[in-house]
C-alpha cells in the first residue's frame, strides 16, 4: 500500500519541491525578540528569515519545535483514510520535533487503532535530512512498503556528513558553542569557522582566514573525505547548502563543479538546499557547505 511522507520543515526542500515529490511539511517556528512566533516557510520564508537576521544586527532570533497539535492534524487526515505515514524528523539530539510527532502518533491511535504511523530520527539535519527525505520518496516510488523503506533508510543514517562555514563568530558565540572574547577576537582577525556535521553532531573543524580560504577550505575537506575514505560517488547524493548571499554561493557552486571535474562521471547531480531556520540561527545569514549521504540500497 502506498504510504504518506511527513517531515518537519529542517529538511529544508524548497515548498515546490515537497508538493512536487508528495511530502506533508510539519513547519518550525521562528520568533525575533518578543515578535509573535511565525511558521517557518508558511508566515515566513527562508530568504526574509535570512534578511531580517542581517537587517538586525546583534538580534538573535529563536526555533520552536512544531507542536503535538501541528502533527495531529497532518496525521489525522491520512489515519482517517486508512493511508499509512512515514514521518522523518529532525535529529532528536538538536530538536524535541521527533517527541512531539510520538505524542501525536499516540493521540492518534486512540482514535484510530488501526492507523499505520511510522516515527523515524533521521539522525540528520538540513540538507542531509532533505536528502533523507527524498530517498524516502525514491522508495516508495519503486513500490516499497512501508517497513521495507523504514529499514533501508535507517542504513544510510550514519553516512551522513557535513563540511560548511558561516560569515563571522557571533551566532556560534550566542548559542554557547564558542566564548565571548574568542568570537569578539575572531571577528577581528576575520577567522572563520569551520564546521562538520558527523557522527549526529556538529563539531568545529578549524578555523580559515578570510571568507575566500573559509569557503575553498569546505571544497577541500569535503574531497579529502571522500578520497581517505575511499568513497564511490555514484552511491551517494550530494547536496550544496546556501544562506542569504546567492551571488556568492553561484561563485561557490562553480567552485564545486570545478573541484569535482575529475568525478563528473560519478556524480548525478549537485542538489541545492537553501538552510532553513533550525540551523540557521546557530550559523547566521551566511551558512555554506557540502553536504553528503549515502543512496539506499535499492
Amino acid at each position: 500500500m502506498k504510504f504518506q511522507i511527513v517531515s518537519d520543515s529542517s529538511c529544508d526542500l524548497p515548498k515546490e519541491r515537497a508538493q512536487e515529490l508528495g511530502v506533508d511539511i510539519v513547519p518550525f517556528y521562528v520568533s525575533f525578540e518578543e515578535e509573535n512566533y511565525m511558521k517557518e516557510g508558511v508566515d515566513i520564508s527562508v530568504e526574509d528569515f535570512y534578511q531580517m537576521m542581517a537587517d538586525r544586527a546583534g538580534t538573535f532570533p529563536k526555533t520552536s519545535m512544531p507542536s503535538v497539535q501541528d502533527y495531529v492534524d497532518v496525521f489525522e487526515k491520512y489515519a482517517k483514510d486508512g493511508v499509512p505515514v512515514l514521518c522523518i524528523c529532525l535529529n532528536a539530539a538538536f530538536s524535541g520535533s521527533i517527541q512531539s510527532a510520538m505524542n501525536a502518533k499516540n493521540q492518534i491511535l486512540e482514535d484510530y487503532p488501526e492507523a499505520q504511523i511510522e516515527v523515524v530520527d533521521s539522525e540528520e539535519v538540513t540538507a542531509l535530512q532533505g536528502m533523507f527525505v527524498e530517498e524516502a520518496c525514491r522508495l516508495r516510488g519503486a513500490e516499497l512498503d512501508l517497513k521495507e523503506t523504514v529499514k533501508l533508510l535507517e542504513e544510510i543514517r550514519p553516512t551522513g556528513r557535513i563540511f560548511f562555514t558561516t560569515n563571522d563568530l557571533d551566532y556560534l558565540q550566542h548559542g554557547g558553542r564558542i566564548g565571548r572574547a574568542a568570537a569578539t577576537i575572531g571577528n577581528v582577525l576575520k577567522i572563520k569557522p569551520m564546521i562538520e556535521y558527523v557522527n549526529k553532531e556538529l563539531v568545529s573543524a578549524g578555523v580559515s582566514r578570510g571568507r575566500k580560504k573559509s569557503l575553498q577550505s569546505v571544497i577541500d575537506k569535503a574531497k579529502a573525505y571522500i578520497e581517505a575514505d575511499h568513497i564511490d560517488l555514484k552511491e551517494y547524493r550530494i547536496g550544496l547548502e546556501c544562506g542569504l548571499d546567492k551571488e556568492e554561493f553561484g561563485k561557490f557552486e562553480e567552485q564545486v563543479k570545478a573541484a569535482f571535474k575529475d568525478y563528473e562521471g560519478e556524480i548525478k547531480r549537485f542538489e541545492v538546499f537553501h538552510v532553513g531556520a533550525t540551523i540557521g540561527v546557530h550559523t547566521g545569514p551566511y551558512p555554506t557547505g557540502i553536504a553528503l549521504l549515502k543512496r539506499c540500497r535499492y
